[in-house]
């Protein structure tokens, strides 16, 4: 099985490697997760890597990319710790849901890394057809992978997408985190938006938590998982040990 990616498109010749860091659960002060953020061979940020990515080779570089953070997951014994690596992907890059995920699941294989400890998460910001990431999503649950929104609330997905899909998880995006200790109306907006999620079963992830004061907001709102520099910054090739506020 192949499509118009791999039949046409062109190598990402760049090397990559990925950084990880934690998503952790405050409540209980567990990691639930690392997510994979690419990096240059150099440790570049992702930013420079991205300018190498074209209309050609973005197929290429998804692929690798996937691919990249499944092994260092496996290396890093991410499974073995009870822990799950979540991934970004580009809904651009896919072409056809089921032949585009074959060397993920063969990635998967060849390392032991369970599917049901892979996330994949892609971004709001990207413009997309609603109708082809919903048949993303729908495919890669059927293969027993997890999905998640990133960024919700600031890009193309928002409630449309919920109506007819429900993921395992939704990133509230960090500008509704930042400052919500200060701000009232991001305050009432996130309070919502967290009931909405939980009334359909979504469990939601806090980003670009970085100050005491977001965290003691996002926790009076009762929620759980976080990520953010408050926590640990990306590590790497290696996986960050997160720091707890002290009345946690």
């Amino acid at each position: 099985m192949s499509c118009v990616g791999c039949r046409d498109g062109v190598g990402f010749d760049m090397p990559i490697t990925m950084a990880f860091q934690p998503i952790v659960n405050v409540e209980a002060q567990q990691i639930f997760g690392h997510e994979a953020l690419v990096r240059g061979p150099d440790g570049q940020g992702a930013g420079y890597v991205l300018e190498q990515v074209s209309d050609d080779n973005r197929y290429a570089f998804d692929q690798l990319c996937r691919t990249t953070a499944i092994e260092l997951a496996a290396k890093l014994d991410i499974s073995g710790r009870g822990e799950c690596v979540s991934i970004n992907f580009l809904p651009n890059a896919v072409y056809e849901p089921t032949a585009c995920i074959q060397l993920t699941l063969a990635a998967a294989l060849r390392t032991g890394f369970p599917l049901d400890r892979i996330i994949f998460e892609f971004t709001e910001s990207e413009s997309y057809e609603p109708a082809h990431i919903l048949n993303i999503l729908q495919s890669y649950r059927a293969q027993g992978l997890k999905t998640a929104i990133d960024d919700f609330g600031a890009g193309y997905a928002g409630l449309g997408l919920l109506t007819k899909f429900q993921p395992d998880l939704v990133k509230l995006d960090m500008e509704l985190i930042r400052d919500i200790d200060t701000n009232s109306v991001k305050r009432t907006v996130v309070k919502n938006t967290l009931a909405m999620l939980r009334d359909l079963g979504i469990n939601t992830i806090c980003e670009g938590v970085e100050t005491i004061g977001e965290y003691d907001v996002l926790r009076d709102l009762d929620v759980c998982l976080m990520q953010g520099f408050l926590f640990a910054r990306p590590a790497l090739s290696s996986l960050a040990i997160p720091a707890w506020p002290d009345h946690a």
